[in-house]
């Protein structure tokens, strides 16, 4: 049986996320495979289950550990939202782009 290229470069989620958040002021998310792009307005980040993008005001990374796959955000968060589900992406994010 033939399989699809795109069925071939889905990664099945091997570490699960999650989210807390503290009165709107401290996000603390578990599973974070990557961050994309951050600046006072938003942090885009990938987890095994697909992009999450938080939104606010005043936003700054207090704590990022790859290895662990924990990442807080600090700032006034006004909203988080998911992209589409991981497909296997090429180059990397922002930050394996920086360590190469």
């Amino acid at each position: 049986m033939i399989k699809d290229q795109a069925e071939e470069r889905r990664v099945p989620p091997s570490r699960p996320h999650a989210i807390t958040l503290e009165n709107r002021q401290r996000a603390g998310i578990t599973g974070v495979s990557d961050v994309l792009s951050f600046n006072e307005q938003e942090v885009v980040l990938v987890t095994e289950g697909g992009d999450i993008t938080l939104l606010g005001e005043g936003l700054h990374i207090a704590r990022l550990s790859l290895d662990d796959g924990q990442l807080v955000v600090e700032g006034d968060i006004a909203g988080i939202e998911y992209g589409a589900q991981p497909q296997l992406r090429r180059g990397g994010g922002l930050l394996a782009k920086i360590f190469r």
